[in-house]
């Protein structure tokens, strides 16, 4: 039992790594585009990169590796990963860290997608939604604890020094997953044009729609959250930390949430979630112009676009387990890849946004996703199960 709660955190703690990874540098963009003496909207195209990579690499290598032993293929990414990040604690210029940034999300998403389907494998099916919502909520953790402090140490010291510490996580999770993750489990092999199969299905074509709007929405936002708790609202940037703890926060309250809606006929609940985070998006604009009202709106949003996840993961899962076993590995990649594929599109919405008007706005345009994501959960609803 002990071990089982352990190999648990561990698998947490892996998503809470690639979290650091990934979100740190939202909170650091500022201190990236001074060290380099670019612009704002330059460094944005981090993020845009990132996402876009990893959502093209993670079905690829997904599918490829399908067949292999799962244990092997974890501590052979999770060395990769590790070069990566240490190369961008170490990036002397842009191109540097646009490289070194491109190795890690080529194997982010795999790494995650292999937590999740050993989860899928190894949790009682009553417990399984509880389970997957706190492994999703290592990402939110990430951004409670390690990008607050990625900021902190960036302002203290460097923002290498922020990814010099991930690589010392890293350390950590590997001992840890070279421990405790099981040697061998059930597989069940397919051709490659088997496993794709999955992406035929409605139910699956839905959820991915619905992944994209939302994290479409969610980084039209967040792409920009540092300016807009600085510039716009007008807090100081010893507040900033505090401030943007309070935010993990509500995602982590978001993915608590998120377990329990999808214990409880989580699809049905999906379009009445999607539209309070449309009208939030709305109002984001004029909410802004005060501090209290800003913060609120803001809150509010990192909670409810938390919740659709667990749910979504469970429909991919679900599907794959009836339907299409070839396809588990890829089934539980699907939110990995596509919520990336949303954040690219958000991220360059916001900087196209940035561009050509002012942070303000981009509540506006983010809520243009929302219509959509609204739009998908009612088709999900009227065909899941059928």
């Amino acid at each position: 039992m002990m071990r089982e709660k352990l190999r648990s955190f561990t698998f947490i703690l892996v998503a809470f790594m690639l979290g650091c990874n990934e979100f740190m540098v939202v909170g650091v963009l500022s201190d990236i585009a001074k060290s380099y003496h670019v612009p704002l909207s330059t460094v944005g195209f981090l993020v845009t990169a990132f996402a876009g990579v990893y959502a093209i690499s993670t079905p690829v290598i997904t599918t490829l590796t399908s067949n292999w032993n799962r244990y092997k293929l974890l501590m052979i990414l999770m060395t990769v990963f590790f070069i990566g990040n240490t190369l961008t604690a170490m990036a002397p210029s842009l191109g540097w860290l646009l490289f070194a940034r491109v190795i890690t999300a080529a194997v982010a998403g795999t790494i995650i997608s292999l937590i999740n389907l050993l989860v899928s494998i190894i949790t009682p099916m009553n417990k399984r939604p509880m389970v997957l919502a706190w492994v999703g909520a290592g990402f939110s953790i990430a951004s409670v604890i390690g990008v607050p402090l990625g900021t902190t140490i960036a302002t203290l010291l460097s923002w290498h020094d922020s990814f010099w510490i991930i690589s010392g996580l890293t350390l950590v999770v590997f001992a840890l997953l070279a421990w405790l993750t099981p040697r061998d489990t059930p597989q069940v092999k397919g051709s490659i044009v088997g496993q794709l199969s999955l992406l035929k299905d409605r139910r699956v074509l839905l959820g991915i729609g619905i992944t994209v709007s939302v994290l479409s929405l969610q980084y039209t936002f967040y792409t920009y959250v540092r300016p807009l708790i600085t510039t716009v609202m007008g807090f100081s940037l010893t507040s900033l930390n505090w401030l943007l703890l309070i935010l993990g926060v509500m995602s982590i309250i978001g993915n608590e949430i998120a377990g329990l809606v999808a214990g409880h006929h989580g699809v049905h609940k999906l379009p009445g979630i999607f539209i309070l985070m449309t009208i939030l998006s709305l109002i984001l604009g004029p909410a802004l112009e005060n501090k209290l009202t800003g913060m609120l709106a803001l809150a509010a949003l990192c909670v409810v676009v938390i919740v659709y996840g667990t749910t979504t993961q469970l429909v991919f899962i679900n599907v794959a387990e009836q339907e299409y076993p070839q396809s588990l590995a890829l089934a539980t990649s699907l939110i990995s890849i596509f919520a990336n594929v949303g954040i690219s599109h958000g991220s360059f919405t916001a900087s196209t946004t940035v561009n050509y008007t002012s942070l303000q706005n981009l509540g506006y345009v983010g809520a243009v996703y929302g219509v959509l994501a609204i739009v998908f959960a009612f088709a999900l609803r009227r065909v899941y199960g059928k």
